[in-house]
């Protein structure tokens, strides 16, 4: 056992670092990915097309650096994984360490398919090869919806690019109709979406699992072993730019910068589970002292005997009560009195009685 024990922690002590470092680059490298595709933008498709087709190279390179910083989360999964089962004593189903390392490749294929499929949507959509299934009639129905909805003047100041602003609505309608079909059709775009809600389903189980056994063993603290779990379920909603937060904790703890240090498991190998409230309570009401000392002259009465409380007890009730004077103790009756039972003639006569039964 203790032979096991020094494995794990010689494993550990080994990889924590270059982990730890590389989980601090897998962050910066998504958060660089982010950076480079924000000058992609427009408040509808079309716009968001026309954007993509004037900054082509931003899409290209924050699709492939999103790609290989999703690889390299690999590693902290795995550390954080291999950690707990570690001391879980066989109750992990270690099975679920190819969710943990394919999680991050689906998401990685997903980035990169989704970049090169939003190139050819916008290559599309400029070169006008997009085509509308939007009808004039339907496109000219919502437009005076939503003049109806928005009012003639806030209508007005949005469209008024055209003749009139209910033309500029109907064109902007079917621009908009043809740039959802050119992503839509783009031959990539399906492939991407599937890898997408793979690697976000396979997250969520990876985070979700390895915190929650992380937590139970005493790797994570009760807050981020719990926010890891929720940061997980925020992936299944789109939201996998929160779990970078966690990361980032994770990073702290294994290139031993976190403030506090480390949980106390990962120091000894082993599972260390968190108290429980009750037993917090607990300990917080055992004496501090220990109570008396054995050896000490203090509470002797409750020992062997109770010769210490008789004793006192004794010397209590030989004191009369306050307010009233001592009795004088009886005169000792004289020799030879004839108000003794046992007077001379009473000893004679028992003396002769036993000589004559002897």
């Amino acid at each position: 056992m203790n032979r096991r024990k020094e494995d794990v922690l010689a494993w550990e002590s080994r990889w924590s670092l270059p982990t730890g470092l590389l989980t601090f680059a897998a962050v910066v490298i998504l958060i660089v990915s982010a950076i480079v595709i924000a000058n992609v933008n427009g408040t509808g498709e079309a716009e968001l097309l026309v954007s993509a087709y004037e900054h082509a190279s931003s899409v290209t390179i924050s699709s492939i650096l999103e790609g290989i910083g999703f690889l390299v989360l690999i590693a902290p999964l795995y550390f954080l994984f291999r950690a707990a089962l570690a001391r879980a004593g066989g109750k992990m189903k270690s099975q679920l360490v190819g969710v943990i390392v394919v999680a991050p490749i689906f998401f990685a294929i997903s980035g990169v398919l989704n970049g090169i499929a939003t190139n050819e949507a916008a290559d599309t959509f400029h070169q006008g090869k997009a085509q509308s299934t939007l009808s004039a009639e339907k496109g000219a129905e919502e437009c005076r919806s939503e003049e109806r909805e928005k009012g003639a003047k806030a209508f007005g100041e949005k469209y008024d690019a055209g003749a009139s602003p209910l033309k500029d609505c109907e064109a902007t309608e079917q621009e908009e109709s043809k740039a959802k079909n050119a992503l839509s059709d783009a031959s990539l775009r399906n492939a991407a979406t599937g890898f997408g809600l793979a690697g976000r389903i396979g997250l969520a189980v990876a985070l979700i699992y390895s915190c929650l056994w992380a937590m139970r063993v005493g790797l994570l603290t009760r807050f981020w072993g719990s926010l890891g779990m929720a940061l997980g379920v925020a992936a299944l909603l789109l939201l996998v730019q929160f779990c970078l937060i966690f990361f980032i904790y994770f990073g702290l703890l294994l290139i031993g910068k976190l403030p506090g240090g480390r949980p106390p498991a990962w120091a000894a190998g082993a599972a260390v589970p968190w108290p429980t409230p009750g037993e917090r309570v607990a300990k917080e009401l055992e004496p501090k002292d220990g109570g008396p000392d054995p050896d000490s002259g203090e509470g002797s009465g409750a020992g062997d005997g109770g010769s210490g409380a008789g004793a006192t007890g004794s010397a209590a009730a030989a004191e009369p009560p306050a307010g009233r004077e001592a009795p004088e103790p009886k005169e000792a009756p004289e020799s030879g009195s004839d108000s003794s039972p046992e007077g001379p003639a009473g000893g004679g006569s028992q003396r002769r009685k036993r000589k004559r039964r002897g």
